[in-house]
């Protein structure tokens, strides 16, 4: 199994860095992982909805041209379902049985994903209801990557 974890902007802190790659590590023995940093389009600082808009639709180009033809596509957005760690295991085992071999993970900008990308994608989903940090979602993301792997080899990491 492939999982490219596309993702709108670069990793800011070091300590976000040094947590991405521990569980980056930790996932190599499962699957094999491409981390595809995108550069968000600038906006102003106090940016119009139609400017939020256009820098929406223009990053949603280059994340379609990272993913790959006949793939699994899941883009994460608040609106999104959210899943337990077991189901998110059960949810790629199924993507695994269906004859799909590359996993695509979509973090947006910190203004989110275009509804077009959302449109296209297989799920739609969500770490939860309450508000994070833009940054920490490719950690909690790994982190919950790692998890389900765990599940589905039946290690003993999940509790």
């Amino acid at each position: 199994m492939t999982i490219n974890l596309i993702t709108l902007g670069r990793l800011k802190e070091d300590y976000l860095r040094k947590a991405c790659a521990e569980y980056e590590k930790r996932l190599s023995a499962f699957v094999k992982l491409n981390i595809v940093e995108l550069d968000p389009v600038k906006l102003p600082d106090d940016p119009n909805e139609a400017q939020i808009e256009a820098a929406l639709e223009a990053e949603s180009a280059r994340i379609f041209a990272k993913i790959p033809q006949g793939s699994f596509t899941a883009a994460m957005c608040i609106e999104g379902g959210q899943l337990t760690s077991e189901q998110l295991a059960e949810k790629l085992s199924a993507v695994t049985l269906s004859g799909k071999s590359t996993v695509n993970l979509v973090i947006g900008s910190s203004y989110g994903l275009s509804d077009k990308v959302k449109k296209a994608a297989d799920l739609k989903l969500s770490m939860s209801k309450m508000t994070f940090p833009h940054q920490l979602a490719r950690v909690m993301l790994l982190e919950q990557l790692y998890r389900a792997y765990t599940i589905i080899n039946n290690r003993k990491y999940h509790k």
